[in-house]
This record gives structure tokens, sequence and C-alpha cells, in this order.
């Protein structure tokens, strides 16, 4: 326990740092920092062997959340001069082209590459950093960066919040198990204790928000983020479970060491790569309309 504790208190140090520069580069050096230490858990947690997709996994996975927004580099380079770069090969010919590389790399080292492998790599090098660069797509995707990062932290909330609620409920009213066969700790009283404590974090984050914010929100689009709490609250649920499956298949018990006391990235942040996707679409849903 105090070792959990001083690793949360060091987590907190880390993410005041990244609050008070979040409208600067040092957002996207932590998002990529993260997103390769979360693609080489995945890799290592999966006995991937070849050498060379691990490396250029791992390399590729720090690198894309630098081409999630224009605005990613800013102040120290401008929004046009980096729009140009990353405008200048579509995305889509980068992950073409490392699905490639990884089968060349599969054909050299055949006796010890399977294509599973390669497919499992594929996920951790591509759909997970491209999870984690929502937080920069979030940030920007608004001209008032104040929302973007309200979504950011509506996100994470919806993440944390669900989990550690459902957590302190199902320790003092759990009865009914959720899903023993994949995570038998979980209740359906904690479920619906982790939703209620999302959504009643999330309006007070609202509150907040709207006394401190240069623009404050409308009832229209305070209702619709509400609303959306907890299907939002729900899937990242769902991305805690899915996590547990695939612990379950690799044979693991968490995903990394690298927070003493809590395990690694994903083992962290593993509802996240469900609420920030689901943010981030009812964000596009609703700039058409507020």
């Amino acid at each position: 326990m105090k070792q959990r504790v001083i690793t949360a208190v060091c987590l907190l140090a880390v993410l005041a740092l990244v609050v008070w520069q979040i409208k600067t580069p040092v957002l996207v050096i932590v998002v990529a920092l993260l997103s390769a230490i979360a693609s080489g858990e995945i890799m290592r947690c999966a006995n991937v062997q070849n050498t060379a997709i691990k490396i250029i996994g791992i390399a590729f996975s720090a690198l894309t959340p630098f081409f999630a927004s224009s605005k990613v580099m800013m102040p120290w380079i401008s929004m046009d001069t980096w729009s140009v770069v990353i405008d200048f090969i579509p995305n889509i010919v980068f992950v073409i082209a490392l699905c490639l590389v990884f089968l060349l790399a599969m054909l050299k080292g055949y006796a010890y590459t399977s294509f599973e492998d390669v497919a499992i790599s594929i996920f951790a090098s591509v759909i997970v950093p491209y999870g984690f660069s929502l937080f920069i797509r979030l940030r920007d995707m608004y001209d008032n960066m104040q929302f973007g990062v309200y979504l950011i932290f509506f996100a994470l909330i919806c993440a944390l919040a669900t989990d550690t609620g459902a957590q302190l409920t199902g320790m003092a009213f759990g009865k009914h198990k959720m899903s023993p066969n994949i995570s038998p700790k979980k209740t359906v009283e904690g479920a619906v204790g982790g939703l209620i404590f999302s959504l009643v974090l999330n309006a007070i984050a609202l509150v907040l928000y709207n006394k401190i914010a240069n623009v404050p929100l409308d009832r229209s689009m305070a209702t619709v983020l509400m609303i959306a709490c907890l299907p939002i609250s729900f899937m990242g649920m769902m991305g805690d479970l899915s996590a547990s499956v695939l612990k379950r298949n690799f044979g693991i018990k968490d995903f990394g060491k690298i927070f003493p006391g809590h395990g690694g990235v994903m083992d962290r942040l593993d509802s996240t790569l469900f609420t920030l996707p689901c943010t981030y679409a009812v964000a596009l849903i609703t700039r058409h309309f507020f």
C-alpha cells in the first residue's frame, strides 16, 4: 500500500506538470512516451521475439502523436509550418508502410515470428497510439482550446472515476458478480456505483468549468455531455474488461511494472482507450450543431 501511495503521489505531480503546460508541446511529448511504453508492454506480454518489429513498432508509436494536429508543436513551431509537414504524406501511407515492414520482418525471421505476432504488433503500434493521440485531437479540435482541455478531463473522469467508484462501491455493497469468468472481483453493484460516481464528478467538473472558462458551455451542450457521460463511462468499464481478457490470454497479472504497485501504462489507461474515442465522436457530432 505504501508503494502504491508513493507512486500515486508521483503520478499526480506529473499530471500537475502536464496540466500546467497542457497548451504546449509538453502534452504531446508525454502522450508519445505513454504510447511507446504501452506499445512495448503489449508486444512484450504477447512474447513478440522479433527485435526489428519491436523497435520499429515502438518508434512508430512514439512518433504518431506528433502527427495528430497541426497545432501540436505550438508555440515552438507555427501551425502553418507543421501542417505542411503532417499533410505532406497521408497518415494511411505510413500505416500501410508499417504493415509491409512488419511482414518483411516476419519473412526474415520466420523461424520465430508468426502472423499472430505481426497482427498484435500492428494493434500495439497503430491502434493504441492513435487512441492516445486523441488527447491531442480533443485539445486542438476547437478554436476555444479551453473547451478541448475540458473534453480531455471529461474523458478521463469517465474512465478513472468509473473505475474508482466501481471499486469502492463493490467493496462496500458488491454481491452479484458482473463477469466472474473475466474479472471475478467486479460486481453489478460496483458498476452502478461507478457510473453514478462518474456522473457526479462530471457534473461538478462542468460547474467548475462554467465558472472559470472564458466561454462557458450553453445549456444544450452541457445537457448533451451529461447524457453522454453514462454510456461513455460504461464503455470505460468495457475497456477495463477487455484489458482483463488480454491479460488472461497472455497469462499475466499486469502489462508492466513502470508504476510500482499500479502496473504498467496499459493497466492504468486501458479504459481511456475506450472513453477517448467515444468522447471524440460526441465532440465531432455536436460541433456541427452547437
